[in-house]
């Protein structure tokens, strides 16, 4: 039995020859070529025949492509399909964190709400300027899905998710792989994640990271564009930046209200000398002469850059945002590369026609958001807004602020102090 495999194998084209009537010999394990053909031809003119079978073989492969990416995205680079990291850029008090949450709802996003806040409390005694190369350095690693910074920064000892400033405003650490309390799609609210998921461990604020395409990051600890060039121009990352602005006599007003509450960052923002130079009541003009100069330098440096890294800028103003929410969610979204699903433009809807008045915004909830945005046209002093416009005039007239002239001014409602938004050549 042997020889003969040896002298099949040895003649192989007279065995074929022999044998073209039987497609499939034992043997020699293999197919003869005319039976390939015939084979062939049998199966293509089988699907030929059926088209819908046809195209249901030929989409098969991609769509089990597609469904594997979208369920093991585990890699925190952006070369994820459609992947990116966004800085939502903006100050205290100016709609961040509801704007923030447009972002942390999306079920592709993995949302932190301002890290820096951790280089501030670090060193408390240090001014912003002194503390830019740390935030930037934090930034960066949170992009990249590396918190071993992050967590050097939560002190010595078992650290869990719960240390991270903030953590429960993150949908991505309510679900699954950080917490298993919420479906991955699930639309989350804070006060219902925090008591099922604060005793997760520090680990899986990583493991969300990297399951995510799109990182985002809301913070108000970033002065300036410049700083921020080696992270736009940076080849491991696809940055971009949402600009968000607020009318200053808003964020005055808002200010007033949050009380002691913006103690720390106000310190630090004036520096320890500055601050116990100034009468308590220069104070909020001086602190908010410091926010406008940042935000007039970051959108002036944002309109200076060459056209590719300008296209990776976006300015929103927060009284646009809350007039047309869904107009201008589906906008960040298409600027961030988001797709604008239905569930979250009823969330979108819910959130800003409620009848809350806002009185938390570092947990936004269901409010009237027109309402909210104005609320300082009839309740601050005209004394204050004259001041304020005196100090923050160069800003606002950049971004399409207009002035109150008198008290009636002021008070009447019917008067558009909001101009068009001119558009950027």
């Amino acid at each position: 039995m042997k020889q003969v495999w040896r002298e099949q194998r040895g003649h192989n084209s007279l065995f074929v020859k022999q044998n073209t009537m039987r497609a499939y010999d034992p043997r020699v394990r293999t197919y003869s070529s005319a039976a390939w053909r015939r084979r062939l031809s049998t199966c293509c003119s089988a699907l030929l025949g059926n088209k819908p079978r046809l195209l249901f073989f030929l989409a098969l492969p991609s769509a089990a492509i597609l469904l594997f990416l979208r369920l093991s995205g585990s890699s925190g680079s952006p070369e994820k399909a459609g992947g990116a990291q966004v800085l939502l850029l903006s100050s205290w008090r100016s709609g961040s964190s509801l704007t923030g949450q447009l972002f942390s709802q999306h079920p592709d996003v993995f949302y932190l709400m301002e890290p820096a806040w951790h280089v501030w409390l670090a060193f408390p005694g240090s001014g912003a300027a002194a503390l830019r190369r740390r935030v930037l350095d934090l930034l960066r690693s949170v992009f990249l899905c590396d918190l071993s910074l992050l967590g050097s920064y939560l002190g010595p000892g078992p650290r869990g998710q719960a240390d991270v400033f903030m953590w429960e405003t993150s949908r991505a650490l309510c679900s699954p792989p950080a917490c298993g309390a919420f479906p991955r799609g699930a639309l989350v609210a804070a006060a219902e994640c925090r008591p099922l998921c604060r005793r997760r461990p520090f680990g899986g604020v990583e493991e969300a990271c990297r399951s995510h395409s799109h990182v985002v990051l809301k913070e108000v600890r970033v002065l300036g564009l410049p700083g921020l060039r080696p992270l736009l121009t940076d080849p491991a990352l696809n940055l971009r930046v949402v600009h968000l602005v607020r009318d200053p006599r808003a964020v005055f007003y808002s200010r007033e209200r949050a009380g002691d509450r913006l103690r720390l960052d106000d310190r630090t923002l004036l520096g320890r000398r500055r601050w116990g130079g100034l009468e308590a009541g220069d104070r909020p003009y001086s602190l908010m002469r410091v926010i406008c100069r940042s935000q007039r330098e970051i959108y002036e440096a944002a309109r200076r850059l060459a056209a590719p890294l300008r296209a990776r800028y976006l300015l929103v103003r927060y009284e646009d945002l809350v007039r047309e929410p869904l107009a201008q969610a589906a906008r960040l979204y298409a600027f961030s590369r988001l797709q604008f699903w239905p569930p979250l433009q009823a969330w979108v809807q819910r959130v800003t026609h409620g009848q809350g008045a806002g009185n938390d915004s570092f947990y936004p909830d269901s409010r009237d958001g027109l309402n909210v945005s104005r609320a300082w046209r009839w309740s601050l002093p005209y004394k204050k807004v004259a001041r304020l416009q005196a100090v923050c005039g160069d800003f606002m007239r950049l971004v399409g602020y207009r002035p109150a002239l008198s008290e009636q001014e002021l008070r009447s409602l019917s008067l558009e102090l909001l101009a068009p938004l001119r558009a950027e050549g």
